[in-house]
């Protein structure tokens, strides 16, 4: 069992930097040419969607398999404590800043679209630009540990 935690790390890991730099490079820069409120109603679809059971299996794995294989594993223990406090750190702000973000996003639904992205857009993007790098280096980490 412990054998497949490492790689396991490195595979949740690396699927969610994945989605997380596609949200940054992609998805974000595609929303913004868009009006105020086709950009409200987006990301309020977005933000009901994600946290579905795919995006929770990678949100509890990126933090699970490698504190397990940190107790586990006899490899690179530096490299995974470093991708563990990266993942820790990009939940952290996911929590404490994006989702606050979200959710008043969702509130304003009804309301003034332009005043809703005025206080979303930059404060989100800036935020996830930081879990993004949090969660790419979480990645390199245990991709380190693993060779």
């Amino acid at each position: 069992m412990s054998s497949a935690l490492l790689p396991a790390a490195v595979l949740t890991s690396g699927l969610y930097a994945g989605f997380m730099l596609t949200f940054m490079i992609a998805i974000m820069p595609g929303l913004a040419a868009l009006p105020d409120e086709q950009f409200a109603s987006a990301m309020r679809r977005f933000n009901e969607k994600v946290p579905g059971p795919a995006f929770l299996v990678l949100f509890a794995g990126v933090i699970g398999f490698p504190a397990a294989a940190l107790v586990m594993e006899a490899s690179d223990r530096p490299a995974i404590l470093g991708a563990l406090l990266c993942a820790v750190a990009g939940h952290v702000l996911t929590v404490a800043g994006n989702i606050p973000l979200n959710n008043a996003l969702a509130a304003a639904e009804g309301g003034d679209d332009s005043a809703a992205r005025t206080a979303f857009e930059t404060r989100w993007n800036n935020l996830h630009r930081i879990r993004t790098v949090l969660s790419l280096a979480a990645f390199v980490l245990l991709t380190v540990a693993a060779l």
